[in-house]
């Protein structure tokens, strides 16, 4: 089998077909796909959100549906509904946008929380329930929701319990002034932008993350994770901390960073890389902090340059 690294090598390089720049955003999207789990994207409009979610997926043998939120989506648009079969006298399911592999959910803070609750249980068990009849998703799924965080009108706040369900929460932030240019160039070319082919199947998939579970960790490294976890309950500026579910994606995460890197073991860096991604939308500061233009970003930046960090020879697994 290909090695992890190069693998992601490839997929950047198809990526690349369609997005310019954006290297972080790509491994970090990357990296929560090896985890089995789901990624918020959060930024401004216009800065790719659904392009690249697109050009991700377009890397992937694997179904693609895109549903955009509207305050009058419904649940049952998003996971379809039983319908009567006059022929057999029996009902069968009509099956919604949701049983596919990668779901692109568009702007989902404008979604009502009812219909963004419907994606709970499938992004946290797998499978939907609908009338009392419980169906599998097929694997992989992948779910990238979306959301601008600048509008007030027409959106609905994501509940702690439905952020939670994402392993990460992605940036992007502006192009620097480079790629702004190379994507000038490129959107004003007679002929479009390439489209990224399938160089990963679901198969291939599924090895790669088995391959990942395995990644070690040593005592130091572990020692050192469980710490930046338990600094955030006992930091005063958190109104809440990191639950033990967040230290668990914390790892997950990390393992998929040193798989991405061709490494067989965890390193303190990818610790450290990962946890911004992982907490910023799983902690909370204190309204006096946020009253005083503080991010949880910031806040958890800070708390990583006052820990002790292991060097990478104690840290590495004998």
């Amino acid at each position: 089998m290909v090695g992890i690294k190069e693998l992601y090598n490839r997929l950047r390089a198809e990526i690349g077909k369609q997005v310019v720049g954006q290297e972080q955003a790509i491994r970090l999207m990357t990296a929560a796909l090896l985890a089995e789990g789901h990624v918020l994207l959060e930024d401004v409009p216009g800065t790719g959100k659904t392009t690249l979610a697109k050009a991700l997926a377009g890397g992937f043998d694997a179904r693609f549906t895109r549903v955009q939120a509207t305050p009058d989506l419904l649940p049952q648009d998003l996971l379809g509904g039983l319908v009567y079969q006059p022929q057999t006298g029996e009902f069968s399911l009509r099956k919604g946008p949701i049983f596919t592999q990668f779901l692109l959910f568009d702007e989902i803070n404008r979604a009502t929380p009812r219909t963004a609750s419907a994606l709970l249980e499938a992004m946290a068990e797998g499978q939907i329930s609908l009338d009392g009849l419980s169906e599998r998703l097929e694997e992989p799924f992948f779910v990238i929701a979306t959301q601008n965080p600048v509008e007030s009108q027409g959106v609905f706040p994501l509940p702690e319990a439905q952020l939670d369900r994402f392993l990460l929460k992605v940036r992007l932030g502006y192009p620097s002034l480079e790629e702004e240019s190379r994507i000038l160039h490129r959107f004003r070319s007679v002929s479009a932008p390439e489209m990224p082919q399938a160089v990963i199947t679901p198969e291939l998939l599924r090895q790669c993350r088995l391959e990942c579970r395995q990644v070690r960790t040593s005592q130091e490294v572990e020692d050192y994770l469980l710490r930046v976890v338990r600094s955030t309950r006992e930091d005063k500026r958190f109104l809440f901390g990191a639950s033990p579910r967040a230290g668990l994606a914390l790892l997950a995460v990390a393992q998929a960073l040193a798989s991405l890197d061709g490494r067989d073991y965890v390193t303190p860096d990818d610790v450290k890389e990962a946890v911004i991604p992982v907490f910023a939308h799983r902690v909370q500061l204190t309204p006096e902090f946020r009253a005083r233009e503080f991010t949880e970003e910031q806040v958890l930046a800070a708390l990583l340059a006052e820990i002790p960090v292991p060097t990478e020879l104690a840290a590495r697994p004998v």
